[in-house]
């Protein structure tokens, strides 16, 4: 009945979500794309064994990276399909792992939608990255036998308080997933508390990310272009941060010989923050210009996609946004790994422990507010020993929590995976050799 209930809302809410998408693609016209497949219908593919992983946005994405290749090493008979919600997404997956892998949008979950995604694409495995929960999904996953997982999966206590207002439609769908592995055991007891089963405790995929080499090249472009200033880079900065941050700026004098770099979360604000910076009297230049830094130059706005290691590469120091106001944070694990000194707000509980362990071992430090912040940006820019180490600290930091990925692909290779019908005959996948699965 709860279920029912859900999918009542779900058509309830469907034309609503038609008019989003028409809505967003003023700013991204790739809303109006592939329309089709967000209601199940999608072009034919071959027959063949697939494993199958949902990331719904660019961070999911990028967390899901370690995952793909591995699988691929493992598996390389397999096709892997990529599914997301969000244009951005889907451009992430293509700008990481270009053609090694198919990418579709997940359609709506109604219960008649996920069953003809099912038929078509006939999943092997079904792999859910973070805690997406889609009841109608699960429940299909569940029908036609398809072993479906949350990895990776995280769970704030927000989150949990809001999944508790539908205690019976939640509990359903966790009981009904094939396993569950958790980053952290906070996150496995919240899920436990809303009643999951016994969750694995494999850590964080996002710090077995390896940045493409192509990036460091760009990054050293970057820095080639701004030349011999100190560069403070606020990267992932959402909706509200960057007003904050650029008022203050302007209070110091706009960072005396610094320069400012600004890399906003989403492509469809780079037009709002450039005016932001125009409406302060700072002179902006964009990185779509593709120009050498001036020297008058205040702010510099990173208007690309796809290039965010680039930018920390080419950084002396970055704030981590989405942390400054209520968003939980972003990704702090990429400047640490690539050994860039980390400031970050007080919200951060999209990564409260990776948080708590990077400012513990010294590769961050914590800001209260934006004055807080470029007060602190200042003082770290004039001070290149305490960047190397923090620095240094960054990279031991991140190098010490990998493992996560391999210890995932070992939980993915205790499944039953061995046949999957395929235009209703049986063929076989794999076969056991010592315990693991031979593609």
């Amino acid at each position: 009945m709860a279920r029912l209930l859900y999918t009542f809302a779900i058509l309830a809410l469907m034309p609503w979500a038609v008019i989003h998408l028409i809505w967003r693609s003023r700013k991204q016209p790739e809303y109006l794309q592939h329309w089709s497949e967000r209601f199940g219908r999608y072009a034919a593919v071959p027959p063949a064994p697939t494993f199958w992983i949902h990331a719904v946005s660019v961070g999911e994405t990028r967390a899901a990276q370690p995952l793909v290749v591995a699988l691929r090493e493992r598996y390389p008979k397999h096709r892997i399909l990529l599914t997301h919600m969000t244009p951005t997404g889907r451009a992430t997956s293509q700008e990481l792992l270009g053609d090694s892998v198919e990418r579709v949008y997940l359609p709506y979950d109604t219960p008649w939608a996920m069953r003809r995604f099912l038929r078509h694409f006939r999943p092997t495995l079904g792999l859910i990255m973070e805690t997406e929960l889609w009841p109608n999904l699960i429940a299909a996953c569940k029908a036609a036998d398809i072993p479906l997982l949350l990895v990776n999966a995280r769970l704030s206590e927000k989150s949990a308080r809001r999944y508790a207002r539908y205690p019976r439609l939640t509990r359903t769908a966790l009981v009904q997933l094939t396993a569950i592995s958790t980053i952290s055991a906070d996150d496995a007891e919240r899920l436990q508390n809303l009643g999951a089963p016994v969750a694995s405790v494999n850590g964080n995929m996002k710090f077995d990310i390896t940045p493409p080499a192509g990036q460091r090249v760009i990054g050293q472009a970057f820095r080639t272009r701004i030349g011999e200033r100190p560069m403070f880079l606020c990267a992932s900065t959402r909706e509200g941060e960057e007003a904050l941050i650029l008022d203050q700026w302007k209070k110091v004098g706009a960072g005396g010989t610094a320069l400012l770099a600004i890399v906003p979360r989403h492509p469809q604000r780079f037009d709002e923050v450039a005016r932001l910076v125009e409406a302060r009297g700072l002179k902006l230049q964009r990185r779509s210009d593709d120009r050498p830094v001036a020297a008058d130059t205040q702010v510099w706005l990173g208007d690309s996609m796809g290039e965010l290691f680039a930018y920390y590469a080419a950084a002396d120091l970055a704030f981590v946004g989405g942390s400054l106001l209520d968003f939980g944070s972003q990704n702090l694990i990429e400047p640490c790994s690539v050994g860039v000194p980390v400031l970050i707000g007080p919200s951060t509980f999209n990564f409260a422990e990776a948080a708590q362990a990077a400012i513990t071992t010294g590769a961050a430090r914590p800001v209260n507010s934006a004055g807080d912040l470029v007060t602190q940006a200042l003082a770290l820019l004039a001070d290149p020993a305490s960047r190397d180490v923090m620095g240094q600290q960054g990279r031991v930091f991140a190098k010490r929590h990998q493992g996560a990925t391999a210890r995932t692909l070992a939980l993915i290779e205790r499944l039953d995976l061995f046949q999957q019908r395929v235009d209703g005959r049986e063929i076989v996948l794999g076969q056991r050799a010592g315990g693991r699965f031979e593609a």
